[in-house]
């Protein structure tokens, strides 16, 4: 059995933009990539409300991504292919950051995942790069405007061209997000149902060519 680790944000915990609570099971693209591959796979669900890449939140430090990464990998080993979507809560207006930046953050991660699998299970797993979809259009009439403003939407839409470098660099397979699913019309910044279905079938077809 293939171990698929999903390392992300609220958008792979399958947050609900209608009402902020959680996607079923079967709904989250995650939990639909498991019905997809079938049991030849254990699909592992890491999503965290907030999470960002290497940034420390100044209210809650906690959801940096780089301080839980090492623990997770080692409670899952071994893993086989990690499937990392960060970067899109980096793009708050308190971190200050580039598209660039967010993807250098990003790659920090993906060469953490390299050193340390190697060291305690012995080989790396695949890595799927994915640039996390754009901020939509209405975000300033979002609940989460001021966490985000309009600036958030052009950096996001420069995603794909540093991470797809990052990818490059790094060894990764790289996954544009946005090419296929865009964020929801109620916050500009979660997944409606479909784009989870979407999401979920789209990296179906990478993972069975690995």
């Amino acid at each position: 059995m293939k171990t698929v680790l999903c390392y992300g944000d609220s958008n792979t915990y399958g947050y609900n933009p209608s009402n902020g609570f959680r996607y079923p099971e079967d709904v989250r693209w995650t939990g639909r990539l498991q019905l997809l591959l079938g049991e030849d796979y254990r699909v592992i669900e890491e999503g965290c409300n907030g999470r960002t890449t290497i940034f420390d939140d100044p209210l809650e430090g906690w959801k940096n991504g780089l301080g839980y990464l090492r623990p997770c990998l080692n409670s899952h080993k071994p893993v086989d292919i990690v499937i990392l979507m960060l970067g899109s809560n980096d793009l708050k207006e308190t971190f200050h950051a580039s598209a660039e930046q967010i993807a250098d953050g990003a790659a920090t991660l993906v060469n953490v995942i390299h050193s340390f699998t190697r060291e305690k299970q012995g080989f790396p797993p695949q890595i799927i790069l994915v640039s996390p979809p754009q901020i939509g259009e209405g975000i300033c009439f979002s609940p989460f405007y001021g966490a985000f403003s309009e600036d958030a939407i052009v950096r996001s839409r420069e995603f794909p061209k540093w991470y797809r470098k990052a990818a490059e660099e790094h060894n990764c397979i790289f996954f544009d997000a946005a090419q296929y699913i865009q964020a929801s019309e109620e916050d500009s910044l979660h997944l409606t149902p479909e784009a989870h279905a979407k999401l979920a079938e789209e990296l179906y077809k990478v993972v069975r060519k690995l």
